[in-house]
């Protein structure tokens, strides 16, 4: 038992997997930049609180990735594809891109110099939302399948880690050195990512036949038609492989609305509760300083253990029934904000509150990243992750967004029950897919990935 453990566990120390843990890292240090940090900046400098309320809109790119993920998907880049690879070139570029645009962003005077702010903002939020497209890519495509939930693990810790070091590491930095010398540690520091592509591995491009068929019937369609030749044709060609391939190809699957409705209502009365979890802790008279102190120790600490179990897990049961019993659990660590409700003011409530919530979310997020890693078909991975995690967006912002209202009607102990149920009818679909397709219950892909080649080629 104990060997089994460590053999789980273990997994972490492999080549592979700290590469992963590096590039989550590089991917979560640019959102704060753009986000809560900018914001305190934003304060700081007196700019009023509606200006700082429509800085929020920055992040907009995040939600709408996948439009533009096809052309990182399939566009070679000059010189850079034939050197790094398809992954490392467009890795590098993007990584260059947003090192230069921090470090502009860093040196901009906000209350000079407002609207270019905002245009360097949205420009660093779109480079990082460019730079997780072929992130998640680089990771689906590089583990193999029994490492993806693992992957998952290292990727949400390292995504952790840097934002401690993009939150309250830059608010260190500016208080001691000013706003320029924050972001440009920031933008060092994403030079992390950029050793993983120039040193990694290039991960080898796998096409199952379904998807050379479905390419080669593209082809087919142009020979037969001789007035489509020359750029029309290649730019014709490219928009089906590129566009239409990756979407047909998923919903060409049986029981695809499933999933989607699965991936939109996994996590959703964790972002309900989250959304409202800082209102409640005011509202009962925690200072800023005691939220602040607790959610750093507890809260992070929790978060990384709940990842990094939640990894290992994934690959003992298998990712359906890790994400049914994380899920459980998810729904469970609401609870305690109703123990938080009832308690009132109390600092150990609040220390048992945030580390439940926080260590079963981190368990959850790492199977539901396994999850829709393992749904990608390796000809598309990047055009298809980041169409399901743009899905996994709509809880956090559609539904989450009516958190304040519910709570005003319910009161705080019926509001937290409710996002304790919330959650419930995803995981009744959960248990459907998992009896309709009984093999796929401790199967280490998910029952969309089940009759292809490893990750779904």
């Amino acid at each position: 038992m104990i060997a089994d453990w460590r053999r789980a566990f273990a997994v972490y120390l492999d080549r592979r997997v700290v590469m992963v843990l590096l590039l989550g890292f590089a991917s979560g240090l640019p959102l704060l930049l753009t986000f809560s940090t900018l914001s305190a900046w934003l304060k700081s400098e007196g700019i009023s609180r509606t200006a700082i309320g429509i800085f929020a809109l920055v992040g907009t790119p995040y939600a709408l990735k996948f439009l533009w993920s096809p052309l990182i998907d399939r566009l070679p880049l000059p010189v850079l594809t034939r050197v790094f690879g398809r992954r490392r070139g467009w890795g590098l570029l993007i990584q260059v891109l947003l090192i230069v645009a921090v470090l502009a962003l860093g040196a901009t005077d906000p209350v000079g110099q407002l609207g270019r702010m905002a245009v360097l903002a949205v420009l660093v939020a779109f480079l990082s939302a460019s730079q997780d497209i072929v992130i998640d890519a680089y990771r689906v495509e590089l583990l193999d399948a029994d490492q993806q939930g693992p992957g998952a693990g290292a990727v949400q810790t390292g995504y952790r880690l840097a934002m401690l070091a993009a939150g309250a590491g830059a608010l260190y930095l500016a208080s001691a050195f000013g706003w320029f010398a924050a972001y440009a540690a920031m933008a060092a520091l994403l030079g992390v990512g950029m050793l993983v592509f120039l040193f990694g591995p290039e991960p080898a491009v796998k096409v199952s036949a379904a998807t050379a068929e479905r390419e080669a019937k593209a082809a087919e369609y142009l020979a037969a038609r001789p007035h489509l030749k020359g750029p029309a044709a290649a730019v014709t060609a490219w928009l089906y492989g590129a566009v239409i391939c990756p979407f047909a190809d998923f919903v060409s699957r049986k029981g695809w609305l499933a999933v989607l409705a699965l991936v939109i209502g996994y996590k959703l009365g964790e972002a309900m509760a989250g959304a409202m979890a800082n209102t409640l802790y005011v509202e009962l008279g925690f200072s800023l300083d005691e939220i602040a102190t607790v959610s750093k120790v507890f809260g992070f600490g929790a978060t990384i253990a709940g990842s990094l179990i939640g990894g290992a897990l994934v690959t003992r049961l298998g990712v359906m029934r890790a994400l049914l019993l994380f899920g459980v659990l998810q729904s469970l660590g609401n609870l305690f904000y109703v123990l938080q409700a009832t308690a009132g003011h109390n600092v150990y409530a609040l220390a048992l509150c945030v580390a439940a919530e926080n260590l079963t979310a981190g368990m959850a997020g790492s199977a539901l990243v396994a999850y829709i890693s393992g749904l990608c078909n390796a000809a598309y991975t990047a055009t298809q992750y980041a169409l399901l995690s743009s899905l996994t967006a709509v809880g956090r912002t559609l539904f989450a967004s009516v958190s304040g209202k519910l709570a005003d009607v319910l009161g705080w102990v019926d509001f937290f029950l409710l996002t304790t149920v919330a959650t419930v009818p995803a995981l009744l679909l959960l248990l459907w897919m998992m009896r309709r397709d009984p093999s796929s219950g401790g199967a280490e892909t998910p029952p969309l990935a089940q009759g292809s080649p490893p990750r779904g080629s």
